[in-house]
């Protein structure tokens, strides 16, 4: 599940956000403890701690006392609206600035987007495909 790419406590924050974008875990929903996390993955407890942590700092998550952590009410809005301004800033305005130093007319960008929405490119082959996991918010609920 975890790769070496970054630091664990940052993967397990990043599935976290992941599953609150996708709508596998809803607002006010409580996730599962530090223990019970570090427990299923078979991690360091303060690895799992540290990530939760980061989370509550973000808005992400926010604490009950004595009953656990929860997803905020506007972590979705908020985690998706971060994201549609990462995805121009990383794709769109690249993109734009890529067509323009080549001659492409900004019209036939936007066809060629319009048209791929009516017929879905095909990932070329060895693209790797990365869905969304969601194994801890399952976990979570088959625990209850």
């Amino acid at each position: 599940m975890f790769d070496e790419r970054s630091p664990i406590y940052v993967q397990i924050a990043e599935q976290i956000k992941n599953d609150i974008v996708n709508g596998i875990l809803l607002e006010d929903e409580q996730v599962m403890s530090t223990n019970q996390y570090a427990a299923f993955y078979r991690i360091n407890p303060a690895t799992a701690a540290k990530a939760f942590q980061q989370l509550v700092d973000d808005g992400v998550l926010y604490k009950r006392r004595g009953i656990g952590m929860f997803v905020s009410r506007t972590a979705r809005e908020e985690l998706r609206s971060a994201r549609r301004d990462r995805f121009f800033a990383d794709v769109v305005d690249p993109m734009i600035a890529a067509a323009q130093a080549i001659g492409v007319p900004l019209d036939e960008v936007v066809r060629r987007v319009e048209s791929s929405r009516r017929h879905p490119a095909v990932p070329a082959a060895g693209a790797a495909l990365t869905p969304t996991s969601g194994t801890h918010a399952t976990a979570e609920k088959a625990s209850r």
